[in-house]
């Protein structure tokens, strides 16, 4: 069973499960300011779940490389959409200040 470790908590999940729910479903911080209200819900398409993520998670998919590719991201950071990420193993999330974090 994988960990995600992030803002000072480890926490057990599924292989295969989804970062962001994992996230939430747990109390992590996953959105800055008004994204708490204003986010696409797991759509893929807002880019304010956007982690910095060291460990072994599923290949970026089209929905997070396309809005990665498009400002205020940049596709040269080494971040990732939580929304459309899933949990292959142990990892560690950070998550930056700012809308889009």
């Amino acid at each position: 069973m994988p960990t995600v470790t992030a803002q000072g908590k480890t926490i057990a999940c599924d292989t295969g499960a989804n970062l962001r729910q994992v996230l939430l479903a747990n109390g992590v911080d996953l959105y800055n300011g008004q994204a708490k209200v204003i986010n696409c819900r797991s759509l893929g398409t807002c880019g304010t779940c956007a982690v910095a993520i060291q460990g072994d998670v599923s290949a970026v998919n089209w929905k997070d490389q396309a809005r990665r590719s498009l400002p205020p991201h940049n596709p040269a950071r080494d971040l990732r959409l939580a929304c459309q990420t899933q949990v292959l193993g142990n990892i560690t999330v950070t998550k930056y200040d700012g809308f889009w974090g």
